[in-house]
């Protein structure tokens, strides 16, 4: 492959289903701990400090197991083709 190859990237519908998952659980241990969970899950992924979020329910661990690149690729597209 060359340098001016574009590389093509495919995240696997399961592994979306497990971060929808993992997100949702994270969003709602922040919601429980009194924090803004948008805030906190944005600040997260544009910093990748995981002091953004929560301990609380094991929510920091398992942000960290969710590769950023993928989730950020998964948002995008669904923000960009989901029906509103």
């Amino acid at each position: 492959m060359t340098e001016k190859d574009t590389q093509k990237f495919t995240v696997p519908s399961d592994d979306k289903e497990n971060m929808r998952r993992i997100l949702r659980s994270v969003y709602e241990a922040l919601t429980e701990k009194g924090y803004n969970p948008i805030n906190q899950i944005v600040g997260y992924l544009l910093t990748e400090d995981p002091t953004y979020i929560t301990n609380y329910n094991g929510a920091r661990s398992m942000i960290c197991k969710i590769d950023r690149d993928e989730l950020m690729q998964v948002l995008v597209s669904a923000y960009l083709f989901e029906q509103e």
